[in-house]
Formats: structure tokens, C-alpha cells, sequence
């Protein structure tokens, strides 16, 4: 008999790249209500610090400087902010048909009241709202963008009720 040795780890951040990162951490922290963990600062291209040293070996060489900033949503998910001098203010290709990161998906009971939000602060609705079962349960999604092109989801409800006890069955 073996014995399992895996088990469901945590989710800690997700990092995006912004054009402007105090206008990200305004849209983020006005319109989500994520709080800011670590004001927007720079980080320099060096090897005297460990966070320099850190991000040499992630980005390589060439990129002199760069913005950072740490938000928090309410269960306590990081959400990094980067913002390099080079990064073209052009939103990213939407493409769920490519490898890779897709969407991230937040959670609020009031969907109508967010993606007004979101629209007011200059993202997208990118379709309506809809139920995922409908006249069944109060399930319901919305993808949306933020200003800088970023796509993400709306949830009423928790991930495990959404796709629990026969998720798109009878």
C-alpha cells in the first residue's frame, strides 16, 4: 500500500504587467477594493541586494529598472504589479486558444455592481452576465478587462459550489 503524498497547495499571487502602475494600483485598489501591501517602488538592476540579484535571474540582463507594487485581496491571494520602462501601453492579444495564462477569476456576490465598476474606471465588459443554471441556481459569470487589456472573470459564488454536485448536469 502506498502512501499519498501529494496534497492541494495554496495559491500565493499572480504578477502582471502594467503600463502604469499607479494607475493599475488606483484601478485595483478603488474598483476591487485589494489593498496595498507595498507602495509602488523601484527596483534597479544590481547584484548588491537580494532582490536585484532575484530578478537578474528571473528577467536576465538589460531591463535597468523596473516599478513594483504588492496588493492583497481579501483572503489574502498577492497580487504583484510591475510596470517596466519598455512596456508598450498596448493591450495584450486575447487569445484563450494559445498556451498559457488565460484568465484570473475574482469573486462578488453583486457581478452587476462590479463590472459597472470595472467600465466606469475604463475596462470592458467583454460579454453579458450569464447564469450557469439558469432558473436552477443562482450561479452566474461575466469575463471582463481591466483598462490595461488584462482579461479576468467574475464569480457569484465559490469556485467549489459553482462545479460541485453535477456541474452542468440534470
Amino acid at each position: 500500500m502506498s502512501i499519498q503524498t501529494t496534497y492541494p497547495r495554496s495559491f500565493s499571487h499572480i504578477g502582471i504587467t502594467v503600463p502604469d502602475i499607479h494607475l493599475a494600483v488606483k484601478f485595483y485598489t478603488e474598483v476591487m477594493g485589494w489593498y496595498i501591501i507595498m507602495e509602488p517602488s523601484k527596483v534597479k538592476e544590481e547584484t548588491a541586494s537580494a532582490i536585484g540579484q532575484m530578478c537578474l535571474d528571473v528577467f536576465g540582463k538589460g531591463w535597468d529598472y523596473f516599478e513594483i507594487a504588492h496588493l492583497s485581496t481579501s483572503d489574502g491571494i498577492g497580487i504583484e504589479l510591475f510596470s517596466f520602462p519598455g512596456t508598450e501601453n498596448k493591450k495584450p492579444e486575447f487569445n484563450p486558444f494559445k498556451t498559457g495564462l488565460f484568465h484570473f477569476c475574482v469573486q462578488d456576490p453583486d457581478i452587476e455592481g462590479l463590472v459597472e465598476k470595472i467600465v466606469a474606471q475604463g475596462g470592458k465588459q467583454r460579454m453579458p452576465i450569464r447564469s450557469y443554471y439558469p432558473n436552477e441556481k443562482p450561479f452566474r459569470m461575466c469575463y471582463v478587462e481591466d483598462p490595461f487589456g488584462v482579461v479576468f472573470e467574475v464569480y457569484s459564488h465559490s469556485y467549489e459550489l459553482t462545479y460541485s454536485s453535477g456541474a452542468y448536469t440534470k
